[in-house]
Formats: structure tokens, sequence, C-alpha cells
């Protein structure tokens, strides 16, 4: 009777209904336990008095599954239920509102077909949780090519200035550094940018002071002589110099320090004229002035003779009564003009009729004190 009983027992259970499978269905982060006779997901839904969006997402064990498929029979049954959420796309072409289920930004964008690129930038970023009126800002990015110095660099951004820009390409601007536009405009139209390395060197260097000459002049000595009285001395001063580079190349200098080590001092001589000049020498006499006939008188009165010179008339204007010295000639005294004496420093030596001597040569022409108060410019 034994081996019979076990039989019947075994077909009796066999023959029994199997239990309904348990299953979790997480809604909000709230999770109902449900005894899921029927495994159609929108009748558990239904039955468990679950509202449910055709804008929702449901999910079995963490993947997608549709609400009108049954479920498979076996345990265990996770059901997570995701709601969907308003939120808000905008790109520089339109606004346009969303409902979604999605659990992050990044998958609410692909979830419209929304493709990304390298530059592009998303704000907030693509792996931020979506929340409901969440507003989600696209800027895509552009081609820039940037010059810095030899080396040109393209790259894609949606940064809205310049200097964004350089930072994520990984060339901020330091220093003096600066890029054309500047940091703080907008990327240009043409997608040009610029970048300008500064940098500076200090320069340090001694410089010479040349003798000054410093003139003292005596009648008493004879001309042409001059004496030294003291030879002077090379002043030196030390000069630091701030030299700026763009790209490698000089640009500017500017002088930022200059310390005396050694003042110059001049040299003094002694000397029988205050200015020395070369200048054309020619001669006339009374018989021999240029023009027909013989004429003895001068523009100041004397009579032309050994002794009395002719300048132009401007040099006979500043410098009427001076006395010169002429190597060869000896000593004069301006006091007369010389019509034809143009375009050079010219000088006609006078002679009378009975001792006159031709000249044509240049010669250096001293002038013998006293001085004028005003030394003409053309003797400076």
């Amino acid at each position: 009777m034994k081996p019979v009983l076990l039989f019947l027992l075994a077909l009796l259970a066999a023959c029994s209904p199997a239990p309904a499978p348990r299953l979790q269905v997480v809604v909000d982060g709230t999770v109902h336990h449900l005894a899921a006779s029927d495994l159609s997901p929108a009748h558990l839904l239904a039955q468990a008095g679950i509202p449910y969006s055709l804008d929702d997402r449901l999910l079995l064990n963490g993947s997608p599954v549709p609400i009108d498929v049954p479920l498979p029979s076996q345990a265990p049954l996770i059901l997570d239920l995701q709601r969907a959420r308003p939120i808000q796309i905008v790109t520089p072409s339109q606004t346009f509102p969303l409902t979604t289920a999605a659990a992050t930004v990044g998958e609410a964008l692909r979830s419209l077909g929304i493709e990304l690129y390298l530059g592009d930038r998303v704000e907030p970023p693509p792996e931020t949780p979506l929340t409901p009126g969440m507003t989600i800002t696209i800027t895509p990015g552009r081609e820039l090519v940037l010059h810095a110095g030899p080396r040109t660099l393209r790259i894609r951004t949606a940064a809205s200035t310049v200097g964004q820009a350089l930072a994520e390409a990984g060339i901020p601007l330091i220093g003096a550094d600066h890029a054309v536009p500047s940091e703080d405009e907008p990327l240009p139209a043409d997608g040009q940018v610029r970048l300008i390395r500064v940098s500076e060197s200090i320069e340090s260097e001694y410089v010479f002071l040349p003798i000054q000459t410093e003139r003292i002049v005596s009648s008493k000595l004879t001309p042409p002589a001059q004496e030294v009285i003291d030879p002077g001395e090379v002043g030196v001063i030390l000069r630091r110099t701030r030299i700026r580079y763009h790209d490698g190349v000089e640009i500017a200098r500017l002088t930022e320090s200059e310390v005396t080590l050694r003042p110059a001092r001049s040299r003094q001589v002694l000397s029988s004229f205050w200015a020395a000049k070369e200048m054309y020498a020619t001669s006339y006499s009374p018989c021999r002035s240029g023009i027909s006939g013989c004429s003895y008188g001068t523009a100041s009165g004397m009579r032309v003779q050994h002794g009395v010179v002719a300048v132009n008339l401007e040099w006979y204007l500043a410098l009427k009564g001076v006395r010169v010295y002429v190597p060869g000639y000896g000593i004069g005294v301006i006091a007369d003009v010389c019509p034809g004496c143009k375009g050079k420093p010219w000088i006609d030596l006078g002679y009378s009729d009975e001792n006159y001597v031709p000249w044509s040569s240049w010669v250096t022409v001293y002038f013998l004190p006293p001085e004028p108060a005003v030394i003409p410019w053309f003797l400076r």
C-alpha cells in the first residue's frame, strides 16, 4: 500500500496549479510586492492601481520591456516604472518641450536622435540626472584655426569667447600674451585666431660718453693756433634695457635705468678762433670785380684792398665787421658783399690792383675774437 500511496500523492501534486510568481514593482522609489497571476505589465499595473503613461518607461530587471507583452514566468521579476518628466531643449535654431522617461541628459538627447560631437557643449552635462522642468541647452561647436607662432592648430569648440577657446585647446594666455581678436571677444566670423606669445629680457651694457670740447677763445694766440689745457675724459654709464619680443621677434626696447659710473669731462682748448669753416676762396680787386671798369667801394664803405673780404648777403648781415684768418692770405675783415658767392660757403678775398693774387681753392677760414653775441646757424 505504501508505494501506491506515494504514487497518488505525486500525481495529485502534478495536477495542482502552480503558485503565481511573486514580483516587485518599483515606482518613484517605492517598492510594491505583487502576486502576478496575469503577467501582462499593463494588467499588473492596473490591478495594483498604478497609473501609467505611454511616455513612461518600463524596465524588467534593468532592461526595457513593452507594456503589452507578457512577462516571462521565471523569478525574480523586478519591474521599474520610470515616470516621464517634462523638460525643455534649447538649440541655436529652436526651443521645444519634451516629455521623456530618460534617466540622464545624455540619454534624453539620444532618445531624440541628437548626436553630440567633439566640441559641442551641453548644459547641464550629459551625465546629469534628469529632473522635471529641466532646460537643456545645446551649443554646437564650430571650427576654429589657432595660429600660435609657427604652429597651426584646428579645433572644434562651442566656447563663447576667444580666451575660453584657447583654454580648451590647452594653450591659454599667460602673462603678457595676447590674442587677435582679444581674449574677451567672441569667436571671429572667419574662424581665425592668432596667439601672440610675449616674452621679455633685460640687457645690460656699458655706454661711453664722448668728450665734448670746450673752446676758450683768446686773442693772445696767433691764429690759427690753439692749445689743449685739459684733454678731458670719456664718461661711462651702465644702462639696463628691457627688450620685448612677440613670438621671438624683437618689437620694442625700453631703457629702464642708467647709472653713471664715471661722468664725462670736457676737453678744454685755448684757441685763437671761435669758429672754423671750410670755404671756397676766390679773390677780387677794384678792377677785377667782374664788372666793366673799376670799383673801389664796398658794402661797408671801406676801400677794396688787402684785408677786406666779401661773403654772400646773409653771411654779411650776420658777420659784418668780424675778423677772419685765411691761411696764405692773412687776417681780413668781413666788409663787403659778394653777389656771385652762392650755392656753397664762399669767401672772396680783397686785394689792391697792384698786389692782386688769384684764388680758386678750398681753404679753412678761422673766425677770430671777439665772437658775436649770437653765433649764426651756419657756423654752429
